[in-house]
């Protein structure tokens, strides 16, 4: 499948103690990282800056070598020999040389195109990352609406203990994309979180009409995560200190 650019929104709802819910529109990729050449355009660039770009460096082993290779090893050390197929990247592109990726998701399919496991790939604003990797105990496919659960060990707001567990849903087909994430603490659910967009070819001229719509949107991702931190803490919100991350760079 070719590279998609999927335009839509990031919703993000904090429940308790005090109520705090926003909704961002946003764009972002998905592309095969087997075919990264298939991302170059006048106004895109992998490897090197322009407009829009993709840097190897930026996932993966952070070391800007093969993707592919980094993500099949993984998947063969944790036994998930079924994620045979193509594998697809779906993450926020380079604008002007600058991005920062909440969480990017790495879909791991088999030969006949069907979903067996998800990398989600976690930053902080600290420089920190950690990767949680998912997938059924029996390895059979990941349909819409299955639950697959990971138990938070990475430290990403300072409004959060690292303690309780992530829930995903992954709906995805060449159309359209969500994917919720729920997070609950010993108390219950406190985070309700889902990225969704719909799916158009990657052209030059809609990434013109992206920079047009939705200009510095990855420098503005940063922006407003730090914007919802001074509002939960200005709405007397508990301030977390941040922990040691955890040694292990990827869990199951």
């Amino acid at each position: 499948m070719k590279p998609q650019l999927f335009f839509g929104h990031v919703m993000h709802a904090r429940l308790r103690p005090k109520r705090n819910v926003f909704s961002y529109r946003v764009f972002f990729l998905r592309f095969s990282v087997t075919r990264l050449d298939e991302l170059e355009r006048p106004l895109f660039s992998v490897d090197r800056f322009n407009l829009f770009s993709f840097h190897r460096r930026d996932h993966g082993p952070r070391d800007g070598s093969d993707l592919e290779r980094w993500i099949r090893l993984l998947l063969e050390r944790e036994g998930l020999r079924r994620a045979d197929g193509e594998i697809r990247l779906q993450a926020f592109p380079r604008v002007l040389g600058y991005v920062f990726n909440p969480v990017s998701f790495w879909l791991c399919h088999d030969r006949a195109g069907r979903l067996r496991a998800v990398l989600c790939e976690v930053n902080n604003t600290f420089g920190e990352h950690h990767n949680y990797l998912l997938a059924h105990p029996d390895e059979r496919p990941i349909e819409p609406g299955d639950v697959l659960a990971a138990c938070k060990v990475f430290h990403v707001s300072p409004f959060c203990e690292v303690t309780g567990a992530y829930r995903f849903r992954f709906a995805l087909d060449p159309a359209a994309t969500r994917v919720r994430i729920d997070y609950d603490d010993p108390a219950g659910k406190l985070l309700v979180t889902s990225v969704s967009g719909r799916a158009r070819p990657l052209t030059s001229a809609r990434l013109a009409a992206a920079f047009v719509l939705y200009p510095w949107m990855t420098a503005a991702v940063i922006a407003r995560i730090h914007w919802q931190a001074l509002r939960l803490w200005l709405k007397g919100v508990r301030f977390v200190s941040k922990p040691t991350p955890p040694v292990q760079e990827t869990t199951r």
